[in-house]
């Protein structure tokens, strides 16, 4: 059996006397992919805060790699591995491509302020590495022509794009993408599909994913975990979820299921 990279168990958040998410408890193993599906307000984003820091949970656990995520700080996730997008894009919009994704290796940079000042040295051989990883990052997601382009100018598609590029800049071993083909036509999906399969077929990350296209998350996803209102309804393959009563119940209703 393999281990797993991330293991949430018992996840709860209140806010008031809304149960955000109540008693969330799932894996997601090295270089699998994972879906988290279920209606609007089911409490999707919620789960994905609290994983990221950006909430603090009233009760449950977060492991990551054999280290409690709950004592990290939000912008300690991505020295540990954890890198994420947002559902709105939130890029430098008068910055290049490439001054972009240069951004997402910030974390991996250890020069200091005066080396940095200077230039010189190991600073120097950071940034030159840099660049070379950033250029990699463009190869692979095949935006080599817009590299130098102002994000301002690209389409919506490609700016997610971007985004993504800027998140592998981190290096992680955990990708979470919320959202990520929302707003995208049927070509651009494909498109993210195909790079998220490649992802995890070369380079063994693990993905975590928010996401409503069912075409996507059922033809891409190892495992996939349902919330309905906060409460875990169902988790499985997607074969095993896409037939869950419970689960056609919380999509169409009653009278559908």
């Amino acid at each position: 059996m393999t281990a797993s990279l991330l293991r949430v168990a018992g996840l709860t958040k209140r806010f008031g006397g809304l149960v955000a998410v109540d008693q969330a408890s799932f894996d997601v193993a090295p270089g699998e992919i994972v879906s988290v599906i279920g209606p609007n307000g089911a409490g999707k984003t919620t789960l994905f805060n609290l994983i990221c820091r950006l909430y603090s949970a009233d009760a449950g656990s977060v492991d990551f790699d054999g280290k409690n995520l709950l004592a990290y700080r939000a912008d300690q996730l991505a020295g540990i591995g954890i890198s994420r997008t947002f559902q709105n894009l939130a890029l430098f919009e008068h910055g290049t491509v490439v001054e972009n994704m240069l951004v997402g290796m910030h974390s991996r940079l250890k020069s200091g302020v005066l080396a940095g000042a200077f230039y010189w040295g190991p600073c120097q051989n950071e940034e030159i590495e840099a660049r070379k990883e950033v250029e990699r990052i463009i190869e692979f997601l095949e935006i080599e022509e817009i590299r130098s382009q102002p994000v301002s100018m690209l389409s919506y598609g490609l700016r997610k794009r971007v985004e993504l590029g800027r998140a592998l800049g981190t290096q992680p071993r955990l990708l979470m993408l919320d959202e990520m083909v929302s707003g995208m036509n049927q070509e651009e999906t494909e498109d993210i599909a195909r790079f998220i399969l490649d992802l995890r077929d070369e380079f063994g990350i693990a993905v975590l994913m928010i996401e409503h296209d069912m075409n996507v998350v059922m033809d891409i996803s190892d495992k996939v975990y349902v919330l309905n209102f906060g409460v875990p309804i169902a988790s499985g393959t997607p074969a095993e979820v896409s037939s869950n009563p419970a689960v056609i119940d919380a999509y169409l209703g009653k009278s559908a299921a």
